[in-house]
């Protein structure tokens, strides 16, 4: 293993966990018994889920023996090899799993996961599961890197489902490349550093006021004109939804977006900088603030009551400066008090990012330029820099903003202590 989980004791992480295997008809469904006994060896309660196609290369007897359970592969009960039991179980397995793994997943498995098919149990237990995923491609190396099975993939990452990239070596068809279902002890320690990582942030900001900005603000002209921004609001939504999951109380101060409230948050819509200003002071005691909003910095400063007619001729449109809400916070921080920035950049983002944070008196900026590949206004991913007031500076890859919002709260944990 590598990175973080070089020190990661597998058994003791891995003891008294429950575990859903979803099994799909691939070649690599050899390697599961094995997989589950290793997984048993460390007891590990698994309940093991297969499609008819698996049966194909590994027996249901097989798995059943090997995991000391009935393997399901029906949501009906009177099903073949449905083990009986409610026509809910996959709700209550949904539920009763520390973590969904689906090993192999092959590329017409990892397309039904990613659009929500619910045809089989293993479908229906992905559907109600509240744990995380990890999923582990298996297929002909042509199929793995295929757009579609590639972008397949994406989407599960950007729900926050983990990917175990397949090895290299020699496959089913006789070609070389990748597409082999890693070792079964490999799988082993992927799945024990998934344990690790979701029992490290579940509840870590149990009882913590959480405030979050997100979206733009929108500056009137007029009554059918304005000023605003091309921000869509996904990482502020994104950093709110990841902090309600961690167990925080959480307020979300939103500019005009299109996008659907995370569940269990609290959200104020606003429309103006002045608005999103008011609403801010109202919860500046909060725990821990996160300005990821693009306020506009600007407005116009007599706008008008009557829309604006055209005219011949040259316009001119007088602006006048917002109020800069994290210069506000910045000067009025409590103690013990974690507040985060956001810094938008087209050049020079970590100079400028640099000085940002300290003018502004905060812990940490966060800092993207939307020129950059995967980047981009609207999109479902980021790639940002996290700068902090110790010095550092982490440059972090092109990945769901799912994921990174969980890298900014995993900062913020750390420095609440």
């Amino acid at each position: 293993m590598t990175g973080d989980h070089q020190s990661l004791d597998v058994n003791r992480t891995l003891r008294g966990r429950r575990i859903v295997l979803g099994v799909t008809g691939g070649i690599a469904a050899y390697k599961t018994p094995l997989l589950v006994r290793l997984l048993r060896k460390a007891q590990v309660d698994v309940q093991v889920v297969m499609t008819r196609d698996a049966a194909r290369f590994v027996t249901p007897l097989t798995l059943g023996t090997v995991s000391e359970r009935d393997v399901l592969t029906d949501i009906f009960p009177d099903g073949a090899g449905a083990g009986g039991g409610s026509w809910t179980r996959h709700i209550e397995l949904g539920l009763w799993a520390d973590l969904l793994v689906v090993a192999p997943a092959t590329a017409q498995s990892i397309a039904r996961l990613a659009h929500g098919f619910c045809e089989n149990m293993l479908t229906a237990v992905a559907l109600a599961a509240r744990c995380p995923l990890l999923v582990c491609p298996a297929m002909d190396h042509d199929m793995y890197v295929h757009p579609a099975t590639q972008a397949n993939l994406e989407i599960l990452r950007t729900r926050g489902g983990i990917v175990m990239p397949p090895d290299h070596g020699e496959l089913a068809s006789g070609l070389i490349g990748e597409g082999r279902l890693p070792e079964p002890e490999a799988i082993l320690e992927r799945i024990a550093s998934a344990i690790d990582e979701s029992a490290r942030r579940k509840g870590d900001l149990g009882g913590r006021r959480v405030l979050v900005t997100a979206g733009p603000t929108r500056e009137l002209i007029d009554p059918v004109r304005y000023i605003t921004n091309h921000s869509s609001g996904k990482m502020g939504y994104a950093i709110a939804q990841a902090a309600h999951d961690r167990g925080a109380n959480v307020t979300l101060v939103s500019g005009p977006t299109n996008i659907d409230p995370p569940a269990g948050v609290a959200v104020v819509k606003v429309q103006s900088a002045a608005e999103m200003f008011d609403s801010v002071k109202q919860e500046q005691d909060a725990d821990v603030i996160v300005m990821a909003a693009a306020v506009a910095d600007y407005r116009p400063a007599t706008p008008s009551d009557k829309k604006i007619k055209k005219t011949d001729g040259p316009a001119s449109l007088a602006l006048e400066r917002t109020d800069d809400i994290l210069a506000y916070l910045g000067e009025r921080r409590r103690s013990g008090q974690v507040l985060v920035g956001f810094a938008l950049e087209t050049s020079d983002e970590l100079a400028y990012a640099r000085q940002k944070l300290e003018k502004k008196n905060v812990d940490m900026i966060v800092v993207n330029n939307p020129t950059n590949e995967g980047a981009q206004f609207g999109g479902d991913t980021n790639r940002v820099a996290i700068l902090d007031r110790t010095g550092s500076e982490d440059e972090l890859p092109v990945m769901p903003k799912a994921r990174v919002a969980h890298e900014i709260l995993d900062r913020v944990v750390h420095r609440l202590g």
